[in-house]
């Protein structure tokens, strides 16, 4: 038991600076990858500063060239592989408690977007007030590569990206920079990396948890960075003709044809080709979901869709119901081979089955969104918050 807590205190180091706390995700190698014991010490210290008066913001950041790459999800497979699919839906119950807790916290979460964010990284992220990017932030949620969806409340944040920009991130796993992300909104502000000390020292100074001041704080050491001449954020008007289509079959038809071509006229294979080619970044998004697991693509993008209309709580509800289905692998195995492929063997080269998207029928995707049919499982239950406690910008999100 001391070991076990020993390691989980190392593996979140905890700073406390006059109002702030400080919180370092520290498992570098890994690239502070998530692991159940950090989920559960960072539940238990957010929990814990809510109720401190004394304590007026947090600030969390990543040790290393990586804020988080995501969840443990070598560790899961394992823990499924040795306990069954009840140890990866332990693991995603309490990481999205927290996912919950953080999109309501009645606090200021400042995060140090300083290098890779991925995945569950967005989760414990993207949820908070404030983020920050510079110069090295990378940002994506690469899941239907891996057999999975983009998770951690991904459907309630992408989908309030504008236009259909969270469509297409969600399904491609598109990796955006740091002025990519302050652009679509995935960031509050930029600060170059050389800043953040001052940035830190600043914000520990504050004597203050109002959402204004803290900007306010972080706006002195902003700088406006320009977007790259290929960013795929001059690419909205694409993306949103094509990812605003009906299903992903629809998304695949519309990038192959041109703007002026209606998305009902047939389309020769050879004409496809021509059309597919004389735009590198379209050729490189269709082979990008050509090569995703279809499956995945078809619960990504109604997870998202549903998103849009629902609630950040209601979405983490939806999507522990969808994890639970996918740690189950009743209806598609296509998690376990793409951890097989992209993170065990790394071969690169996973055998989706079902194959083709046209093989997977809409009756299939809706049992992702039901209840699991298990005596003993549950919904999921996140921490009690009471609306008179919260801020307007957290009420909105219910």
């Amino acid at each position: 038991m001391s070991s076990s807590v020993s390691s989980q205190h190392d593996q979140v180091l905890v700073e406390e600076n006059s109002f702030a706390r400080i919180l370092t995700l520290n498992r570098p190698k890994q690239l502070n990858a998530l692991s159940f014991l950090m989920i559960s010490r960072l539940l238990e210290l957010f929990l814990a500063y809510e109720e401190d008066p004394n304590v007026k913001l947090v600030i969390l950041k990543g040790k290393g060239r990586a804020f988080c790459a995501g969840g443990d999800v070598v560790a899961v497979v394992h823990d499924i592989w040795a306990g069954g699919w009840r140890a990866g839906a332990n693991f995603f119950m309490k990481e999205f408690s927290l996912n919950y807790l953080m999109a309501t916290y009645s606090k200021p979460q400042v995060s140090i977007l300083n290098g890779i964010v991925m995945g569950g990284g967005n989760g414990v992220s993207m949820h908070g007030r404030f983020r920050v990017a510079t110069e090295n932030s990378v940002f994506a949620m690469p899941e239907t590569a891996l057999g999975l969806f983009p998770d951690v409340g991904a459907s309630y944040f992408l989908s309030r990206l504008p236009g259909f920009f969270g469509e297409y991130v969600g399904l491609t796993g598109a990796r955006l920079d740091g002025a990519e992300m302050l652009a679509c909104g995935l960031a509050t502000h930029f600060v170059p990396s050389a800043k953040l000390p001052m940035v830190e020292a600043a914000l520990c100074d504050a004597d203050s948890s109002d959402p204004v001041i803290i900007s306010s704080i972080i706006d002195q050491y902003c700088e406006k960075p320009s977007l790259k001449e290929q960013t795929v954020y001059n690419r909205l008007d694409v993306i949103d003709r094509c990812f605003s289509q009906r299903t992903v079959e629809e998304i695949l038809s519309a990038l192959y044809m041109p703007p002026k071509t209606k998305i009902c006229e047939p389309m020769l294979t050879q004409e496809r080709e021509v059309v597919d080619q004389r735009d590198g970044w379209i050729f490189a998004t269709i082979q990008t979901l050509k090569k995703a697991s279809p499956t995945s693509l078809k619960i990504s993008l109604r997870s998202i869709r549903v998103g849009r209309v629902q609630g950040v709580g209601a979405c983490l509800a939806r999507e522990y119901r969808m994890v639970c289905h996918v740690m189950r692998g009743e209806f598609s195995k296509d998690f376990f081979e793409g951890c097989r492929a992209i993170l065990l063997d790394k071969d690169k080269n996973p055998k989706w089955e079902p194959s083709k998207l046209e093989h997977i029928a809409d009756t299939t995707i809706d049992r992702y969104f039901s209840k699991v049919k298990d005596e003993d499982w549950e919904d999921l239950k996140p921490p009690t918050r009471s609306k008179f406690n919260l801020p307007p910008y957290v009420i909105a999100k219910l």
